[in-house]
């Protein structure tokens, strides 16, 4: 049977990362995936412009049950360090908004470079091979797949999560996880759509395609962003980051004024432009159609004048309260990230080494370890791989 020093199942953007470091010094490293294309995921991302770091990360954009987990990792391989690399391979790359940065291209660009690192660096990479059977034997791992057994001394599990499964997610990293004693936290999809289905669902579609700047809060966590309203509900960033906090049943409060002191205006606007109709001066903030459609839901549109305190407050509490409780969301089909996994209590925040069995090492997305909305979810990538290929 063919002996490796590293053998790393996943050939997404963790599991390259950690092939090309430890290659790097100097370990024979076998990367396998069942997939025909390494990196499906990166090149998928960020609408196909690959959203690779984020120049403002910290562990503060990190969810996790074992929150100081990922300060290590993150101190030890840095979003500077990566876009080193961007920049000694010359790929050219812009800030799009709050410290996230895209290729200037395509997301190929970032695989070019990732799989360039490792075939310099010597590693072996196999595609199209399934992982059949895994044992612990005296020197490390016996590693049965669909082009034969291997043994290595390191085993990195570099799976991923389940969000999206039509680029081959499983929950395979689990297993293995689960086989070598570790406690899984339940898993749940993160960063996704929220599904409408009560009387609101006709405003979603209407509305389908118009995006708003909106604050969105629940369970104490809010984020000021685009919502979009979709035919099957509510997306955009705002959403997709708010989902992560969110559970079956909570309530979600969306402020579409967040520049404004609703009520404040309203008054103004009473006293300014009294002869004008609420539906006009919310079409001034909002498109004519959202402003008509949000007064046909919600409140009578009449003149300014005609409106008492009363009424007013009632109006501007809608506005910058808006309640709504989502049917669920769209699940792992379209999640950016699945949130619990590997609970980090027993694997090594400094080697990403398992606390329960030596030699295998969890990396990524497998580990309940979920960033924000972007790019951080790749900088956790880059970072933890990086941390275990220094030791594995």
């Amino acid at each position: 049977m063919p002996a490796t020093d590293v053998l790393i199942i996943g050939a997404g953007a963790a599991g390259l990362m950690c092939a090309l470091t430890a290659a790097g010094r100097g370990r024979k490293v076998e990367l396998l995936d069942h997939a025909n294309k390494a990196g499906k995921k990166i090149l998928m991302s960020g609408g196909g412009r690959c959203n690779f770091t984020n120049m403002y990360t910290e562990p503060s954009n990190f969810l996790s049950q074992n929150p100081h987990f990922c300060k290590s990792a993150l101190a030890r391989y840095t979003q500077w360090d990566f876009i080193a690399m961007v920049a000694k391979h010359g790929v050219p790359y812009h800030e799009k908004k709050l410290g996230q940065l895209f290729c200037d291209n395509k997301s190929s660009d970032i695989l070019d470079m990732l799989l360039g690192e490792c075939q310099a660096a010597g590693v072996s990479l196999r595609l199209d091979t399934a992982v059949q059977e895994i044992s612990k034997t005296d020197g490390g791992y016996s590693v049965n797949t669909s082009a034969g057994t291997f043994a290595c001394q390191s085993l990195v599990i570099a799976t991923g999560g389940l969000s999206i499964p039509t680029l081959g997610a499983t929950g395979f990293g689990y297993q293995v996880a689960r086989q070598f004693g570790h406690n899984l936290l339940p898993t749940r999809a993160g960063l996704v759509p929220f599904t409408i289905t009560d009387q609101l669902k006709s405003l979603c579609t209407e509305l389908s395609g118009t995006s708003v700047d909106c604050l969105v809060s629940c369970n104490d966590t809010n984020f000021r962003e685009n919502i979009l309203f979709t035919h099957r509900g509510l997306s955009g960033p705002a959403i997709l980051q708010i989902s992560s906090f969110w559970q079956p049943g909570d309530a979600v409060q969306i402020n579409l004024l967040p520049d404004h002191d609703a009520l404040g205006w309203l008054h103004a606007q009473q006293a300014e432009r009294s002869n004008s109709e609420l539906k006009t001066l919310l079409g001034e903030i909002f498109t004519k159609k959202m402003a008509g459609l949000l007064c046909e839901q919600w409140f009578e549109s009449r003149p300014m004048k005609q409106y008492t305190p009363a009424e007013l407050a009632a109006i501007a509490s809608q506005l910058s309260g808006w309640q709504l409780v989502p049917a669920g969301t769209e699940g792992y089909r379209t999640a950016e990230v699945t949130l619990g996994g590997v609970d980090t209590r027993e694997v090594s925040s400094k080697t990403m080494e398992s606390l329960k069995s030596p030699g295998l090492y969890f990396i990524g997305e497998v580990l309940d370890v979920s960033g924000h909305l972007g790019g951080f979810n790749f900088q956790w990538a880059w970072a933890s791989a990086y941390a275990a290929a220094q030791f594995a």
